[in-house]
């Protein structure tokens, strides 16, 4: 079996745009897919996957780790958001491959099932809450629908430092959720890397009031020194990963104790199998994974494939809710019990995108909301579940 072609499709799904990779053989029928979503940069990270197939074509796409070694080594301008996310898409397309070749979910090429589900939080749930009350009310909508943790970034426009009123107001907006579902979910603090570091040990210090789950990229993810100290100067746990992007990387973080809780993103940390082995590293030091998983369905599928088999995995991010379209551009079957994902046991990665339904959703461009106060704009009105119970 031969490698004879890549292909990528772009997809407008609202606060961005998803990246989905489909990787050819010379067996008819059999491909796989994979997904680059990287906000912001979609043309370039589909331009980048174009890139690498000029060095695949030809290769058997069973030998996945020999595959990922040299395509990283021949990038030379080794790691970074672009090269990463377009081999981890076509990593976790031969995955898909592989799996669908040998009639196996990818978990079973992993060592095994260690669960038959994950239990997930909410990302989205707040949209378009302005106010405390507001978030309150759909916080408790979120938890009926089942949810283990609800995430929010409640600082607003704020950036590296922040204005006494707007950080009072959102320890009100904190207060509020948290006296809405304390005894029923844990709440997640997401900080999107705003912070200099005194401003965000003087958040942590506040947050320390409502017993969170953890405080998210505190402060800019370039500094994992700093954030380490940081996570030494305030009594909540702290998250970080979603963008360092290989193990070498999460290396230094586990050195330098800077983080409770890593959260690797299988679209830009390397794929399926880096973040198996980022796992393994977190593992060594007690450390639960929690994946970065916001994006479309494809990375969900290959996250789940994770979940199956990683013993550390403890939490899955997922959205709440999504544009319409999501049911139609793929074969995604989101099984959702009692908060809790289903993992596929289908062969692969158990899903597959449909092509002309994607191509009536193209892309259009979108701009970073993190630093201008929309930040609950992150869902369309006609928003709706994709699940199925």
């Amino acid at each position: 079996m031969k490698i004879t072609g890549i292909e990528t499709y772009i997809c407008h799904a609202y606060r961005t745009n998803w990246v989905f990779v489909k990787v050819l053989t010379d067996v008819d029928g059999l491909h796989g897919v994979g997904e680059a979503t990287l906000e912001y940069k979609e043309h370039t990270v589909a331009q980048a996957c174009k890139e690498l197939e000029r060095a695949l074509i030809g290769k058997d796409p069973h030998r996945i780790e020999e595959i990922w070694h040299s395509a990283y080594r021949d990038a030379y301008w080794r790691g970074g958001p672009v090269l990463m996310s377009a081999l981890s898409a076509i990593e976790m397309a031969l995955w898909d491959i592989k799996g669908k070749d040998l009639g196996v979910p990818v978990y079973q090429l992993l060592g095994g099932k260690v669960r038959e589900s994950i239990p997930c939080y909410a990302n989205g749930w707040f949209a378009p809450a302005k106010t405390p009350a507001e978030f309150a009310d759909k916080a408790k909508q979120a938890v009926a629908q089942g949810f283990k943790a609800l995430k929010w970034d409640p600082f607003g426009s704020s950036y590296l430092q922040i204005e006494r009123r707007q950080l009072n107001e959102a320890i009100t907006c904190v207060g509020a959720v948290y006296d809405a579902v304390k005894d029923s979910a844990d709440i997640i603090i997401e900080g999107h890397g705003r912070f200099d570091i005194p401003t965000a040990v003087r958040v942590g210090q506040a947050l320390g009031d409502f017993d969170i789950l953890w405080f998210e990229e505190p402060i800019p993810p370039q500094n994992l020194e700093g954030l380490a100290e940081v996570k030494r100067r305030v009594n909540v746990p702290i998250s970080a990963g979603e963008r360092l992007y290989n193990r070498w990387e999460f290396r230094s973080l586990f050195e330098l104790k800077a983080a409770d809780f890593i959260q690797p993103d299988v679209s830009h940390a390397g794929g399926i199998m880096e973040l198996k082995k980022i796992a393994a590293m977190a593992e060594a030091y007690h450390i639960p994974i929690c994946p970065h998983n916001p994006s479309g369905p494809i990375a969900n599928a290959a996250t789940l494939q994770l979940a199956a088999c990683v013993p550390n995995f403890y939490l899955l991010e997922t959205m709440s809710s999504d544009v319409p379209w999501r049911k139609s551009i793929s074969t995604e079957e989101v099984k959702f019990e009692n908060g809790e994902m289903f993992i596929s046991d289908k062969p692969g990665l158990g899903i597959d995108i449909n092509i002309e339904e994607i191509k009536k959703h193209p892309f259009e461009p979108k701009e970073l909301r993190h630093y201008k106060g929309t930040l609950t704009d992150i869902r369309p009105a006609d928003a709706e579940s994709y699940f199925r119970g």
